[in-house]
């Protein structure tokens, strides 16, 4: 941890957990820079109590502007592939690693930029007090960012896509491709592979729940 990092407030995480009250306080954190060019933090959203819990990377720009998560096209894609798996989003809680949007401006343009490793480690207890709050029986994370930020730097998407990893996160925990690296697919063929193999994830993971009664 750098000593900019170890200067840094810690993130004032709420003793009472709720949505309410974590959506209150997160607008307050400080514990990295990347409130300096957001335009508001954005924490997970769905029901207390969801069987699933989906973590992705971080907002988009379309997340930082509406102050809701996966909004945007990622957003699109991970919602038909949860729907062509059986998975209603009323049964999922759905967020990010880190909270605020980390960004380039080229033009008139702001592109995404993946978070440094100091800055996820700064956001994780908001992840944690998330997953206090739902205790999800499923937890599947969405990219090597999520995945890595909570098991460790030796997971491979490619390598440890759909299988259940060993964890105490939840019953089940397990990774899968980012829907954004669809939407980045050389052509159609490989995006519906690629599609294809997002919604196969998502389909054991509701496999997985029905077996058990969730």
């Amino acid at each position: 941890m750098s000593q900019a990092t170890a200067e840094r407030p810690p993130a004032p995480v709420p003793k009472r957990l709720s949505s309410s009250s974590l959506q209150k306080a997160v607008g307050d954190c400080r514990a990295c820079d990347l409130w300096e060019g957001a335009t508001q933090a954005v924490m997970g959203e769905g029901a207390v109590g969801a069987t699933v819990m989906l973590v992705g990377e971080q907002p988009g720009d379309r997340e930082d502007r509406e102050g809701h998560p996966f909004v945007g096209p990622a957003g699109r894609v991970l919602g038909r592939a949860l729907e062509e798996a059986g998975i209603g989003r009323e049964d999922a809680y759905i967020t990010n690693v880190v909270k605020h949007f980390r960004y380039k401006v080229r033009g008139k343009r702001r592109i995404h930029q993946r978070p440094d490793r100091w800055q996820v480690t700064a956001c994780m207890p908001w992840l944690n007090a998330e997953l206090e709050m739902i205790k999800p029986a499923a937890v599947v994370l969405l990219g090597a960012t999520a995945a890595q930020a909570l098991l460790g730097s030796g997971v491979r998407i490619g390598r440890d896509r759909g299988k259940p990893m060993d964890s105490s996160l939840a019953e089940l925990v397990t990774v899968t491709a980012h829907p954004s690296s669809i939407l980045r697919a050389e052509d159609d063929e490989q995006r519906s592979l690629a599609m294809n193999e997002l919604i196969a994830d998502l389909s054991a993971v509701a496999s997985w729940l029905s077996d058990r009664g969730g």
